[in-house]
């Protein structure tokens, strides 16, 4: 009989040993289940909350070139992107690579290299200008409000990434868009305000407008 006991003792505590230890090990299963669902709505809201750049790119044109090597024919992408804030900081790049993702990539970063401030004066340019890039020529006038940028191809982009809002245009001479986008650059580099004139001049705003 004691013997008997004995036995129904040491089943009745293993019984209760293999029924306590699942409930054990699915606790913490649950919680790390939990926490790795936490874990990535966290990462979603970091990304979604993530600040947005400034800077805008637009990409004017993408073409393939070929370099005639000794072996043949070399093949690669060339990319033309502006690169602007919209506040008045605008950029041209051009580059080549063998492929168009690596090409205006490096044309962004061309461009940033090559910002002008442009001055603005009530969302349009101080005065007339013509700019000059190799055959091609483009002519910038300011413009009242409401008139919008009359411009087309790569003078457009240039002239709304850099926050001109009312303008007039006209592309003379050549009608690549690398010319006219550096033609453009070049009229918006060489603008001045009234104060630098005056200055130039030895003169005061007031004594130079009257």
């Amino acid at each position: 009989m004691e013997e008997s006991k004995e036995i129904q003792e040491v089943e009745a505590v293993e019984t209760e040993e293999v029924v306590e230890t699942p409930a054990e090990e699915k606790a913490p299963a649950k919680k790390g289940r939990g926490a790795a669902k936490g874990k990535g709505k966290r990462k979603i809201e970091t990304v979604e909350n993530a600040p947005q750049s400034e800077w805008k790119e637009r990409v004017v044109q993408i073409r393939r070139v070929t370099k005639v090597v000794k072996g043949g024919k070399k093949l690669s992408f060339r990319a033309i992107v502006i690169v602007g804030n919209s506040k008045g900081q605008v950029g041209v790049g051009c580059a080549k690579a063998s492929e168009v993702i690596i090409a205006i990539q490096k044309a962004i970063a061309e461009g940033r290299k090559n910002l002008v401030t442009v001055p603005i004066f009530k969302t349009t340019i101080p005065h007339p200008i013509v700019g000059r890039s190799g055959a091609g020529a483009v002519m910038l006038r300011p413009a009242s409000q409401g008139t919008g940028v009359i411009a087309g191809g790569a003078v457009r982009a240039v002239l709304e990434l850099a926050g001109i809002e009312n303008i007039l245009s006209k592309s003379l001479g050549s009608k690549s868009p690398l010319n006219a986008a550096n033609a453009t650059m070049d009229a918006l580099k060489n603008l001045r305000t009234f104060g630098d004139v005056a200055k130039n001049r030895g003169l005061s705003l007031k004594e130079m407008l009257n």
